[in-house]
């Protein structure tokens, strides 16, 4: 570079007779050079971005892999077609000025081209990475998309950071010190993103939400799907498709209900309850026993029941009726057969019926079962089923809900 510096300067002076020691000869030079390099810097880069960048792509894009499509996506390419001229410009451009205010400021503006196209570089990179790890299972356990932007946020004040000291001609550790002096101002300013980094890493390593977990958040209105985990908030798309963010960090000070553990098992709960009228609860007379007992799902309970009630009566000193069965009892019975004998049911999970503190509401009979299928809709229509069924059955016990009264039946009683 220097002896092509000398023997442009000797061809000029030579050829129109200029004294080669001249200050606005030497500029000249420099001017020529600088643009012969940017010229050369400019056909570089149309090569490695109209031939190999567009060459790479098509081939990425034409293979049956999908996996490659992230360093498309990310322009990673492109970016890197950007960083070879400018390395070129910013080795060669200060060395082949001689004007030292020229080179100077030359170094100045193609340092900080260069570390504008290393920062771009590098967050292509980390997106790439990025989309490679979001292919894998695990990224939803484990996201690390809240890693990443700290990292981006890390490197863009390193970077403004090597600009500034090129700029000022300072030592970058110089001038890192002097941000001691700021601290407090940074903490304000970036209080969100380092309680959003802490927070994420503590529900990343903790496993405590992943992208697709379905989460509810009361005091945020959340009840939905995790879309994004984000360094400061997360989205939730709630049921109705609206959209919550929320605070990282409140996921940590806060309580929320994750269901991950429901939707793994491939059961969920059914605990629904029926208020039963208390003064249809009564003993049953012998006729209506036979009569129930014509039902397949109560014939073995009551021939067991009335095995252990004649047992019973011989002991007793009043067998009339201390010993009887009730219609609330066989009622119970017959929930609990039914639940057994469904096949929708699961069965090595907890099944019950069992009576609940009466109320003025009457007497709950609640329901304890599992659904094998916990899709939304299929169990919902399941547990409809389920009620819908046991509530029917009631007359055949002799049984009622109840029900507070309305003006209808009001109405009724004054006619």
């Amino acid at each position: 570079m220097f002896d092509f510096h000398v023997k442009l300067t000797d061809l000029i002076s030579s050829k129109f007779g200029i004294e080669a020691t001249g200050w606005w000869l030497r500029l000249a030079v420099d001017l020529i050079l600088l643009l012969g390099l940017l010229v050369l810097a400019w056909l570089i880069y149309q090569v490695c971005c109209r031939v190999v960048t567009k060459t790479v792509t098509r081939w990425f894009e034409k293979s049956k892999n999908t996996w490659d499509d992230e360093f498309i996506e990310s322009g990673i390419f492109k970016r890197l077609s950007r960083l070879i001229p400018a390395l070129i410009l910013w080795v060669w451009v200060p060395a082949g000025l001689r004007v030292s205010t020229l080179s100077h400021w030359a170094q100045i503006l193609f340092t900080i081209l260069l570390i504008l196209m290393s920062l771009g570089v590098i967050f292509s990179a980390l997106n790439t990475f990025l989309g490679l790890y979001g292919r894998r299972e695990i990224s939803r356990e484990v996201p690390l998309q809240s890693i990443s932007q700290t990292t981006k946020i890390l490197l863009s004040i390193g970077a403004c950071i090597l600009i500034l000291s090129t700029i000022l001609g300072k030592s970058p550790a110089l001038i890192f010190s002097g941000f001691g002096a700021l601290t407090a101002i940074l903490m304000l300013v970036f209080k969100d993103s380092i309680l959003g980094l802490a927070a994420g890493l503590q529900l990343s390593s903790n496993r405590l939400i992943a992208v697709g977990d379905w989460i509810e958040v009361p005091k945020f209105g959340a009840n939905g799907n995790v879309l994004e985990l984000a360094l400061t908030t997360v989205k939730v798309q709630n049921w109705d498709k609206t959209i919550t963010t929320i605070p990282t960090y409140a996921l940590i000070s806060d309580s929320f209900k994750n269901w991950r553990g429901m939707s793994a098992s491939g059961i969920r709960r059914i605990k629904r309850s029926i208020n039963i009228n208390l003064e249809t609860v009564r003993f049953l007379e012998e006729g209506e026993i036979n009569n129930l007992a014509e039902l397949p799902l109560l014939k073995d309970y009551i021939t067991r029941k009335k095995e252990e009630l004649t047992e019973r009566r011989n002991t007793s000193s009043n067998p009339e009726k201390k010993h009887q069965l009730t219609n609330l009892g066989t009622y119970r019975a017959y929930l609990q057969a039914y639940l057994e004998a469904h096949a929708m049911v699961a069965d090595d999970a907890t099944q019950l019926v069992r009576q609940l503190q009466p109320t003025e509401k009457g007497l709950p009979i609640e329901l304890y079962v599992f659904s094998k299928d916990n899709n939304w809709v299929e169990y919902e229509n399941f547990q409809s089923d389920l009620m819908d069924h046991f509530i029917a059955i009631l007359p055949e016990f002799d049984l009622r809900v109840h029900q507070d009264p309305t003006g209808y039946d009001f109405r009724e009683s004054t006619s």
